[in-house]
């Protein structure tokens, strides 16, 4: 692969009336370091065909199917075939596309959560580690410089010894059942066919896990989950609520929601050492408070001169330019471009994206949560995902 040439990619899913998609597609474009060149956009292939019109794709490569797609793309000369397809479909697709495209020697970045089930993630895995194949998931959160420098805080020490971690995902778009009234972004996510065990949890609580993750390196031991269901006639939980127990005994609250009326997409995580807290909001994401025991606030911002080099790499703006969503993504998408062009090289490298590893812990994650809020006993070890 010529380093002087744009990668490029495919779509699979992020046809007409998806929202997801249309992020990617311009976080993808945002650095100019790849290219759309084809696309499975939707099960409906007019909507696909129309997708692809839109975005000026040539015809010939705007396909019916995900897998029609693979062996279509694997069969052209290398100089034209796609160099990774990126997955922005419901959940139950996930792991049989990333699979197939796997298996059609094509790198991967897919959406979160990465399968339905913890056994799917896990023969995912497997999949990544036969082919060798670069295999990015957006939790598109750690993309953020400012969530970057927080984990810089940690990591040096800055904190001392995490005490307890609180990580919120309150939103309200669910507080009506919209999903009955043919509300696409709601009913995939209402479907225990389409979304797996949970509603909630694996959509925006996932992220909240995650995030703690990243930031402080804790690892679960055991939590204690209560999933609610407010709305009549809805399948799913809307609202959780969980306890956690980290390995080296720092204490956890995570919450998520989706009837939280007023609520946009509030995200926002604090960590407590005993050397001091850090505080940062999704919202506001361009800020980060740090409050050092026995010293007044400090209030971080992106793009100063002050914050560590991790924060700085990822940063493209000068400070009180904000910077937000779709640069988290590119983030990632940037991250994911380095790997996927070191691999052409065969040179290795460390890179910061998540990968199948932090997808299988997420599914690991929600099959322990959906066991805890399922038994009478609650506290509940955290299941293998090794």
């Amino acid at each position: 692969m010529s380093a002087q040439r744009k990668l490029r990619y495919g779509m699979v899913g992020g046809g007409q009336g998806a929202f997801i998609g249309a992020v990617h597609r311009m976080a993808a474009n945002l650095d100019g370091q790849m290219e759309l060149v084809a696309g499975a956009f939707s099960a409906d292939a007019e909507n696909s065909r129309v997708t692809g019109e839109q975005l000026f794709l040539n015809p010939a490569r705007v396909y019916a199917s995900y897998a029609e797609m693979a062996r279509r793309e694997a069969a052209l000369p290398a100089a034209e075939r796609i160099d990774f397809v990126t997955i922005v479909t419901p959940n139950f697709l996930h792991a049989p596309v990333a699979t197939t495209f796997l298996k059609a020697g094509f790198h991967v970045v897919c959406d979160k959560p990465m399968t339905l089930d913890l056994k799917a993630a896990k023969a995912l895995r497997a999949v990544v580690r036969k082919t060798g194949r670069v295999f990015a998931l957006t939790h598109n959160y750690t993309g953020y410089p400012m969530v970057k420098e927080a984990r810089e805080l940690v990591r040096t020490g800055r904190l001392g010894k995490i005490l307890k971690v609180v990580a919120e995902y309150p939103q309200g778009w669910l507080l009506d059942r919209i999903e009955a009234d043919g509300h696409k972004q709601a009913a995939w996510r209402a479907d225990p066919k389409k979304a797996g065990a949970t509603c909630c949890l694996g959509d925006i609580g996932t992220h909240a896990e995650n995030l703690g993750r990243y930031i402080t390196g804790l690892h679960i031991e055991s939590l204690c989950a209560s999933f609610t269901t407010f709305i009549p006639g809805r399948k799913l939980e809307d609202d959780a609520n969980l306890l956690i127990c980290y390995q080296g005994g720092a204490q956890g609250v995570l919450h998520a929601s989706q009837i939280s009326c007023g609520e946009e997409n509030n995200l926002n995580i604090r960590v407590y050492g005993t050397l001091g807290s850090l505080a940062w909001h999704q919202e506001h994401p361009n800020e980060l408070k740090f409050q050092p025991k026995g010293e007044p606030a400090r209030i971080l911002r992106r793009g100063n001169g002050y914050v560590s080099d991790a924060a700085k790499k990822f940063t493209r703006l000068p400070f009180g330019h904000p910077e937000a969503f779709i640069e988290a993504f590119a983030n990632i998408y940037i991250e994911a471009a380095a790997a996927i062009r070191d691999h052409a090289a065969g040179r290795p490298g460390v890179y910061d994206f998540p990968t199948v590893d932090d997808g299988v812990y997420g599914m690991a994650f929600l099959e322990t949560a959906v066991k805890s809020a399922k038994s009478k006993v609650k506290w509940t070890p955290f299941v293998n995902y090794k």
